[in-house]
C-alpha cells in the first residue's frame, strides 16, 4: 500500500510560492507524496506561474515524480515522489523568475542523494522578492559550509526583470552517507564585522551604480557602521541595476535593492541601506530572509539548534508550518510577527 497523501492548504499563511516550494524540497527527500490546494488563491495572478512551474516540473525531474495539476494557473497539484537521482541538470524558468528561489528549493533533496550534482539554472539573478546571486554567495552557502554542507554557486551573467536570461550554476555534493547534518546555536548579540558590498549596473552609465553607493555609504555612516562597497559594470542581456550589503562577521546577514522604472538610484542604495541599520539595531544574529532560509536544514539536523532573528516574518511561520507536515521536528518561535524574535528547533537527524 502506497503512502497516504499529505494534504496542505496553498493558500495559508503568506500564501505564496514558498509553500509550494518547500512542499516540494520536503517531497522528494521524504518520498511522502501531498497535494496541494488553492495554491497561491489570494495573490494577483493565482496559482502556479512560469516559475512555480519551473519550480515543480525540475524537482519532478529529480525524484522521478508522478505529477497531476502542472498547468498554468493551476491552483491544485498532487505530487507523488520516488527516488532522487542525481546528476547534471539545466533548468530555464523561461521568463525573469528567480534562480535563486529555484536553487534553493533543489538543494535539500540534492544534498541527500548518493552522489553529487551540478545544476545550470536560467533566468532571474537579481530581481524583486527573492535573494539575489551575492546573497547565496556571501550569506546563504557560507551559512550551510558552517554545518557541514558541501555546496558552491557561480554565474555566468546576470538576469534582470523583465528580461531574464541570467546563467546561474551550481555544483551540490552529498552529505556523507550516515552522518547528520549537526545542530548550530549562532551567537547573540551579534559579531558584526565591516559591511562589504557591490552596487552594480548593466547596459547601463556607471554614475548610477555610484550614486546608489554613496546614497548607502551616507546611511551607513551616519549610523556607525563601516561599508566598503564595490562599483561594477556587469553583464545582462537588458539594463538593470543593484545594490547588496552584506555581514561577513559570525552572524550572517543580507540586504538588496534592485533597480526600478522610475526609482531613483538614491532610492536603490537606501533601501538596503536602512534594511542593514534596522537589523543590527535589534542586535540579532540572523536576518529575516536567511532564518526562513535556514529552517529546513535545521529540522534536517540531530539535535537542538537555536539562533535570533532581527524580524519573525509571516513567511518563516509559514515555512515552519509546511516542514512540520513532512517531519516530527520540536520546534518554537518566540516573539511576535514584525519584531525580534528567537527560534529554537530540534531536527530529526535525518540520513540517507
Amino acid at each position: 500500500m502506497g503512502r497516504s497523501v499529505i494534504e496542505i492548504d496553498g493558500s495559508l499563511g503568506e500564501g505564496g510560492g514558498q509553500i509550494l516550494r518547500t512542499a516540494l524540497s520536503l517531497s522528494c527527500l521524504t518520498q511522502a507524496p501531498f497535494r496541494m490546494l488553492r495554491i497561491r488563491r489570494n495573490r494577483s495572478k493565482p496559482g502556479l506561474q512560469p516559475q512555480h512551474l519551473t519550480a515543480v516540473r525540475a524537482l519532478k525531474t529529480v525524484c522521478q515524480a508522478d505529477v497531476e495539476g502542472d498547468r498554468a494557473g493551476s491552483q491544485d497539484l498532487v505530487f507523488r515522489p520516488r527516488r532522487v537521482v542525481p546528476g547534471r541538470y539545466d533548468f530555464d524558468i523561461g521568463t525573469a523568475g528567480s534562480t535563486s528561489l529555484l536553487l534553493q528549493a533543489l538543494l535539500p533533496p540534492l544534498l541527500f542523494a548518493d552522489a553529487p550534482s551540478t545544476l545550470q539554472l536560467v533566468g532571474g539573478t537579481h530581481v524583486r522578492m527573492s535573494p539575489p546571486f551575492d546573497y547565496l554567495q556571501s550569506v546563504f552557502f557560507p551559512f550551510l559550509h558552517s554545518i557541514g554542507i558541501t555546496a558552491s554557486v557561480s554565474m555566468e551573467r546576470h538576469g534582470f526583470y523583465p528580461q531574464g536570461g541570467g546563467r546561474m550554476g551550481a555544483t551540490v555534493m552529498p552529505v556523507d552517507g550516515g552522518r547528520n547534518i549537526p545542530p548550530v546555536q549562532v551567537p547573540s548579540p551579534p559579531f558584526l564585522k565591516k559591511i562589504r558590498g557591490v552596487s552594480a549596473v548593466a547596459n547601463l552609465p556607471i554614475a548610477i551604480a555610484e550614486r546608489q553607493r554613496d546614497a548607502a555609504m551616507k546611511i551607513l555612516q551616519g549610523n556607525g557602521v563601516e561599508a566598503e562597497v564595490d562599483v561594477r559594470s556587469v553583464s545582462a542581456f537588458g539594463r538593470g541595476t543593484y545594490i547588496f550589503l552584506g555581514s561577513m562577521g559570525k552572524c550572517a546577514a543580507g540586504f538588496s535593492s534592485v533597480g526600478e522604472r522610475g526609482k531613483r538610484a538614491e532610492a536603490v542604495g537606501a533601501e538596503a541601506a536602512q534594511e542593514l541599520v534596522s537589523y543590527k539595531q535589534t542586535e540579532a544574529c540572523l536576518d529575516p530572509h536567511l532564518a526562513d532560509q535556514v529552517l529546513i536544514y535545521l529540522s534536517l539536523a540531530a539535535g537542538r539548534s537555536t539562533f535570533t532573528t532581527s524580524m519573525i516574518t509571516e513567511h518563516l511561520i509559514t515555512n515552519l508550518a509546511t516542514i512540520e507536515r513532512f517531519l516530527s521536528i520540536d520546534a518554537e518561535i518566540r516573539g511576535r510577527q514584525g519584531d525580534r524574535g528567537a527560534v529554537t528547533v530540534k531536527g530529526v537527524g535525518f540520513k540517507r
